[in-house]
């Protein structure tokens, strides 16, 4: 079994570009997946598990947590109760033993034992917003959210993203050594970038076992 996660910067094209990754290599694929299966489980709206997860619910779990969830103090509140629910789901598709493609979730530290491929894709803030705002342009105008907001939100989620991965991992928000190879999607086309990412990842794993 062969995994590769894919931690990303919001608005950087880290979704897109895991999908056309994962169809490059003809693996299993999750993203949004996860989320309906989360929804199901709690007889929940999909687009309220994913506001309940934006929270970010391991703010309150103790700083002394690493690695093994059962070594956690839980807060009964829903948002983190989700989490666990979340990571049981990640866990259930590592077991199932498919070759697969899973973005975000912070799938590189619960499955840290798979030994997977750990990507981090990031880009500058022009194009991250340049590719927000088109997605903002897809919606009915009364809906849409203005430049501004939007600079604002894609600072927030990130801050809130290396928060967690701090309190999970341990280390410096800053310090990147837990991913494999971080890539610079500004202003690169995806679908070629996600031609070379598989041609990589294959050499990684192949590497992988001749060590082992």
């Amino acid at each position: 079994m062969r995994i590769i996660t894919i931690s990303r910067q919001f608005g950087s094209g880290g979704r897109e570009l895991g999908k056309r990754l994962a169809e490059k290599l003809g693996w299993d694929y999750y993203d949004k997946e996860i989320i309906e299966t989360l929804a199901e489980k709690n007889d929940l709206d999909g687009q309220a598990v994913r506001e309940i997860l934006s929270r970010h619910g391991w703010h309150h779990i103790q700083l002394t947590y690493r690695h093994s969830f059962s070594q956690i103090m839980v807060n009964p509140a829903l948002h983190t109760r989700m989490l666990l629910h979340e990571s049981e789901i990640i866990r259930e598709i590592a077991e199932a033993g498919n070759d697969c493609v899973i973005v975000g979730r912070d799938a590189d530290v619960i499955l840290q034992e798979e030994n997977p491929f750990r990507l981090f894709i990031c880009a500058d803030t022009e194009s991250r917003l340049a590719r927000c705002m088109r997605h903002e342009e897809k919606k009915d105008p009364a809906e849409r959210l203005s430049e501004k907001t939007v600079l604002k939100n894609i600072r927030r989620i990130d801050k809130n993203r290396m928060r967690t991965r701090e309190i999970l991992t341990g280390r410096s928000r800053s310090d990147n050594s837990t991913f494999d190879l971080t890539v610079n999607a500004s202003g690169r086309n995806l679908d070629k970038l996600a031609g070379s990412l598989a041609e990589f990842a294959l050499h990684w794993f192949e590497d992988s076992t001749d060590e082992k």
